[in-house]
C-alpha cells in the first residue's frame, strides 16, 4: 500500500514506462485463464517463454498451431500431454515436444498446481494462432487463449 502523499511519484513512474515502450502500466503482465495462468518471461526473434501454472484437475484445449512448435519443461507437479490422439505422464524435470501442426492438449491429473515453462519458437508466435477442437470452457470458436 503506498502513502497518499508519494502518488506524484507513482504518476511519474508510469510516465517514465511509457517513455520507454513498456506495457507494465496498461495490464498485469500474468494472463489469467479458467485453466490457471501463464506469465510470458521472455521472447526474442523467433522464440517466446512462458511460466505456465495450470490447477489440479484442469485442462487446456485440444489445440494446434500453424506457426510455432513447442516445448514443455515441466517444473513441478505432473502432466498428462496429449499428442495426435496418445497420452503420455511427463514428470518433474521431464519434457514434451509439440510440432507445428501437431494437435495436442495439457491436462494436470494431480491434486497439485502443475508449473511448466513453454518455450515457443517458430515465424509467428501471437496467441491467435490457436486452433481449438474442443475445450472445457467453450472457446471452441475462439482463435486465442
Amino acid at each position: 500500500m503506498a502513502d497518499k502523499s508519494r502518488v506524484q511519484e507513482v504518476k511519474s513512474l508510469v510516465a517514465r514506462l511509457e517513455q520507454q515502450g513498456r506495457t507494465e502500466h496498461l495490464s498485469h503482465r500474468e494472463v489469467m485463464r479458467p485453466w490457471g495462468s501463464y506469465d510470458p518471461i521472455g521472447q526474442g526473434h523467433r522464440f517466446q517463454v512462458k511460466l505456465i501454472k495450470v490447477n489440479p484437475g484442469e485442462s487446456l484445449s485440444l489445440q494446434m498451431h500453424h506457426y510455432r512448435a513447442e516445448h514443455w519443461i515441466v517444473v513441478s507437479g505432473t502432466a498428462l500431454v496429449e499428442r495426435d490422439g496418445k497420452e503420455q505422464l511427463v514428470s518433474e524435470n521431464e519434457s514434451v515436444y509439440i510440432q507445428i501442426g501437431q494437435r495436442h492438449r495439457l491436462t494436470n491429473p494431480g491434486c497439485l498446481p502443475l508449473q511448466l515453462i513453454e518455450v515457443q519458437s517458430g515465424c509467428y508466435l501471437g496467441e491467435d494462432d490457436i486452433v481449438r477442437y474442443s475445450d472445457n470452457y467453450n472457446r471452441v470458436a475462439e482463435a486465442s487463449g
